[in-house]
């Protein structure tokens, strides 16, 4: 089993915790999102909540402090890897990669996954580099998706 280094853990979120989700939404993604299509917090908050779940949704904590959050929601034949926030002053630490393996090796072999990706996000890099391939695209997202067994770089620490 993949582990997680020092200091930081998942845990399952809470229905106390969609505000966290909806502040760290906001801090990751408002700057690369606003000049694409603008941003709307009430919309924002609306698609947050609709896809949160506490059966799917795990807070990232980082030295016991939430510092981001990640879903893997079953649909269909896929699963989605959606809502996968780092707070900023956590980036380039290897803290993504970290936990993006953690939710690969869950996933292995269960069903292929799919994500979006805003255009031009430095995340897509870490995406290619653990085996998700682009799609499609339509300006504002790349849709992503990986297949059981799909290559994982396991180089350099985004």
């Amino acid at each position: 089993m993949t582990a997680l280094p020092e200091g930081i853990a998942l845990r399952a979120a809470t229905e106390d915790d969609v505000d966290a989700v909806v502040a760290l939404k906001e801090r990751v993604l408002r700057q690369d999102l606003e000049p694409l299509v603008g941003w709307d917090p009430e919309r924002s908050r609306e698609r947050v909540i609709e896809h949160f779940s506490t059966a799917h949704t795990r807070m990232i904590l980082i030295d016991g402090v939430v510092g981001g959050t990640v879903t893997l929601r079953p649909d269909d034949e896929v699963l989605w890897l959606e809502m996968f926030y780092l707070d900023a002053v956590h980036q380039g630490r290897g803290i993504g990669t970290a936990v993006l393996r953690v939710v690969l090796a869950e996933a292995e072999g269960v069903r292929p996954l799919r994500l979006q990706v805003l255009v031009g996000s430095a995340a897509r890099r870490l995406y290619e580099r653990h085996g998700f391939v682009a799609e499609d695209e339509d300006g504002v997202d790349v849709w992503m998706r990986r297949t059981p067994g799909g290559s994982a770089e396991h180089g350099t620490a985004a």
